[in-house]
C-alpha cells in the first residue's frame, strides 16, 4: 500500500480541520499521513483536530504560511499539498486588508514557490465563490470573469491566479477548488449562521444587513469536504472546479429559520445599514464537478441547519462582547 503524505495549511480552520478529521476517519483512505500546518490566530482551534490529535498518522506545527524556511522544511517531506489557509472574514478585509493580502497572497505563493523548489505532486488550493462577485442572472462557470467586491474576495481572486501561473508556466499540478457559504459545526462565530444562533440562543436581537435580500448558495461542511478531496483524488492538473450545495437562500430567509430553530421571536431580527460593496447575489455552476467527478451535495438543507443549531446549543461558548473585532452585522459571504 502506498503511502500518502499530505501538508494541510490551515488545518485548524473550520473546513480545514473537518477535512483532517474525515481524511484520518474510519471512511479515510487507508495509509494516509497527515501534517497540518496552523498559526493557530483567532480563527484556528486545536480542539476542532483533538479526534485525531492522537492518531499515529498525524502531525501539527504552529507556523506561518509566509515563513519561507519553515513552509520549505515541511513541503520537502510531502507529496501533496492542500492549502485553505486564509484570511476570510469580509468585514475585517474591508476595515483591515493588509493581513488578507499578506497571508491569502503572499502566503499562497509562499507555499507555492516550495511546491515548485520540491517537485511536489499535487497542490489542491481551495478558494471561493466570492471571486466571481455578485451575479445578477443566472450562474458562474469556472470560466466566468472574476469581478470581486471585496479585499478579502480580491486577495483569494489574486492566489488564485498565482496557482494558476504556476500551473501554466511550470507545470505544477494545481487544482482549484471554489466552494459556496458553508455552514456545519465548530465555525468561528463571527461567521452568519454560528453568529446568529449564539446571538439569539443568549436573547439578543440580530443585526442583519440592509433589507437582507442578498443571496448565497448554502452548502454543508461534509458536502464542502467531499468535493475538496475528489478533486484531489480525481481532478484534472491546471483545473479548477466549482462546489456548491442544493440550497439558495436570501439572509433574511436563512435568518427567519434560524429564528424558528432557535425558538426566538421573528422581531429578534434587526436591519442595520449595509456594508460598503455588498455583492447582491452569487450563483456557481456546478454540473464540471458534477460530470467529471460526480459531485453531489448528499445534505438535505432543512435537516442539516437543524444539527447545526442542535450542536451550537449544546457547544456554545461565550462570544465576546458584541461590538468587539468581527462583531458586525451578518452578510451573505460572511463564510
Amino acid at each position: 500500500m502506498t503511502t500518502e503524505n499530505i501538508l494541510v495549511t490551515g488545518g485548524a480552520g473550520f473546513i480545514g480541520s473537518h477535512y483532517v478529521r474525515t481524511l484520518l476517519g474510519p471512511a479515510g483512505p487507508p495509509g494516509v499521513r497527515v501534517t497540518v500546518l496552523d498559526k493557530l490566530t483567532y480563527a484556528g482551534d486545536l480542539a476542532r483536530l483533538a479526534p485525531v490529535r492522537d492518531h499515529p498518522r498525524f502531525t501539527f506545527h504552529r507556523g506561518d504560511v509566509t515563513d519561507a524556511a519553515l513552509v520549505d522544511a515541511l513541503v520537502g517531506t510531502h507529496g501533496q499539498i492542500v492549502h485553505f489557509a486564509a484570511e476570510s472574514h469580509v468585514d475585517r478585509s474591508i476595515s483591515s486588508a493588509g493581513a488578507f493580502v499578506r497571508t491569502n497572497v503572499l502566503g499562497t505563493q509562499t507555499v507555492l514557490d516550495a511546491a515548485l523548489r520540491h517537485g511536489a505532486g499535487r497542490f489542491v488550493h481551495v478558494s471561493t465563490d466570492e471571486v466571481y462577485g455578485s451575479v445578477a442572472s443566472g450562474s458562474c462557470t469556472e470560466h466566468a470573469q472574476l469581478r470581486p467586491a471585496s479585499p478579502y474576495a480580491a486577495s483569494k481572486a489574486s492566489s488564485d491566479l498565482l496557482a494558476l501561473a504556476c500551473h501554466r508556466t511550470h507545470g505544477l499540478d494545481v487544482r482549484i477548488t471554489r466552494g459556496s457559504n458553508t455552514y456545519g459545526p465548530w465555525q468561528h462565530p463571527e461567521k452568519a449562521v454560528p453568529r446568529f444562533v449564539t446571538e439569539l440562543l443568549a436573547g439578543r436581537k440580530v443585526p442583519l444587513y440592509g433589507d437582507g435580500l442578498q443571496v448565497r448558495n448554502w452548502l454543508h461542511l461534509d458536502d464542502h469536504v467531499q468535493g475538496i478531496e475528489l478533486v484531489r483524488t480525481r481532478g484534472r492538473s491546471g483545473e479548477v472546479y466549482n462546489i456548491g450545495g442544493g440550497t439558495d437562500l436570501s439572509n433574511l430567509q436563512l435568518a427567519r429559520l434560524l429564528v424558528a430553530l432557535c425558538g426566538a421571536e421573528p422581531g429578534m431580527i434587526e436591519h442595520v445599514a449595509d456594508r460598503p460593496g455588498h455583492d447582491r447575489r452569487y450563483a456557481i455552476d456546478i454540473t464540471k464537478a458534477r460530470t467529471e467527478l460526480g459531485y453531489r451535495s448528499r445534505r438535505e438543507f432543512s435537516q442539516g441547519l437543524a444539527e447545526t443549531v442542535a450542536w451550537y446549543r449544546e457547544s456554545r461558548r461565550p462570544t465576546g462582547a458584541r461590538g468587539g473585532p468581527g462583531a458586525a452585522a451578518v452578510g451573505a459571504g460572511d463564510r
